[in-house]
């Protein structure tokens, strides 16, 4: 367990957000810890969606329930948080 420095680029948000999180928090608990900054202030919620974490630039998104410890991130790179609708 170590804090982690992340840049978060938000879907929506026009400011970018260094967030403290932790190597042993899933990515999900990285998406909720990005949008405590940004849901609600600049950015409107979008009940039952979800949200998604992937590296800055890319085209996968991290699984889930991946730590972030074992994402490979440096500390404050930066990983964009979009929103998904739920897969039926």
């Amino acid at each position: 367990m170590a804090l982690f420095p992340i840049t978060s680029n938000f879907e929506g948000d026009f400011v970018l957000q260094l967030v403290a999180v932790d190597t042993e928090n899933t990515m999900d608990e990285v998406a909720a810890a990005a949008a405590h900054h940004s849901v609600g202030r600049r950015v409107r919620a979008r009940p039952g969606q979800i949200l998604r974490v992937r590296r800055q630039g890319a085209a996968e998104f991290f699984p889930r329930t991946m730590k972030l410890g074992e994402a490979g991130l440096k500390p404050t790179e930066t990983v964009e948080i979009i929103w998904e609708a739920p897969k039926h």
